[in-house]
């Protein structure tokens, strides 16, 4: 189950483990200093990395729950899915993809967090479940457990419905932009939504024995994400301060590139752009931006 075999804990079983790793470990306290989708919003109340890690994780459970499948594994999962998630959210991820030669997918650097950077480079060596789960939660590639698969919808349905939430506290969208066709189909309030789609996982799954929605629910969800791409994720605010952030990335990549050696030695490896790679996906936004005042921008100074 695990890579490097340890005896059994008395009181947890080994799910449960994982999950403690996961909470105790930097990575997942670093989350709360990480951008969901505004970048250092004026507001106490806007998502973070941690508090959309939370919500994913609720919301998967409460599913697991109902169906009769493995609590500890789906929230071990959940716990864990955005470790590797990049300062400034997707446009972090999408600057380090364009500068590194390997390209970068915040899912298999999530999977990286748990199985090499974190405890001093020898990782948390989780559960095979909980890092396939991980590792599926985004792109092609499908969970091979249904608490996997789980996750991976779970993440969909707390990114949409909560992002909807800061994009009208950010005036960046009103209720009345929204499709009515689809506030129709999942319903015209954040917790009506939620449910809605809960429920629709929650009975397909006793319907057929498979993680999934019915037709019409998950393409009301599709159509509603695709809208929030063209709506809040790639325009407004959130586009204003892209140009910014990609910079900082990009700028921060092409020195270490130049400067190998100030990359500290926790994040050394065997190749400098995965390094690299590895030191920049783990900063928080406030401190990838503090880094960039301090190497580039000058600093006062007095003969006094």
């Amino acid at each position: 189950m695990r890579k490097i075999y340890e005896e059994p804990c008395l009181i947890r079983n080994e799910y449960q483990r994982d999950k403690d790793r996961i909470i105790h470990s930097k990575a997942f306290r670093r989350l709360m200093h990480k951008t969901q989708v505004f970048i250092a919003p004026k507001g106490d109340h806007y998502r973070t990395r941690l508090t959309h890690t939370l919500e994913v994780s609720q919301i998967a459970r409460t599913i697991a729950r109902a169906c009769g499948l493995d609590e500890d594994l789906t929230e071990a999962i959940a716990l864990g899915h955005d470790l590797g998630h990049t300062p400034f959210g997707h446009i972090g991820e999408s600057a380090l993809n364009a500068k590194s030669s390997f390209g970068f997918k915040h899912n298999e650097q999530s999977l990286r967090v748990v199985e090499k950077i974190e405890n001093s480079g020898r990782g948390l060596n989780l559960c095979e479940n909980t890092c396939n789960g991980i590792l599926t939660h985004s792109g092609e590639l499908k969970a091979k457990t249904f608490e996997g698969q789980i996750v991976n919808i779970s993440d969909r349905i707390a990114y949409i419905n909560h992002d909807i939430d800061d994009a009208i506290r950010a005036k960046v969208l009103n209720m009345d932009d929204i499709p009515s066709n689809l506030l129709n189909v999942l319903g015209y309030t954040h917790s009506v939504r939620i449910n809605t789609l809960v429920r629709g996982m929650i009975d397909f799954y006793l319907k057929n024995n498979e993680i999934g929605l019915e037709k019409d629910i998950f393409d009301a969800m599709i159509s509603l994400r695709m809208f929030m791409f063209e709506n809040v994720y790639l325009k407004g605010k959130v586009k204003e301060e892209e140009q910014k952030a990609r910079h900082i990335i990009h700028t921060l990549f092409d020195y270490y590139k130049d400067n190998s050696d100030k990359i500290p030695k926790e994040y050394i490896d065997e190749d400098v752009e995965r390094n690299i790679c590895d030191y920049i996906a783990g900063m928080t936004d406030r401190y990838a931006v503090n880094l960039y005042n301090e190497i580039f921008i000058p600093k006062g100074f007095s003969v006094y």
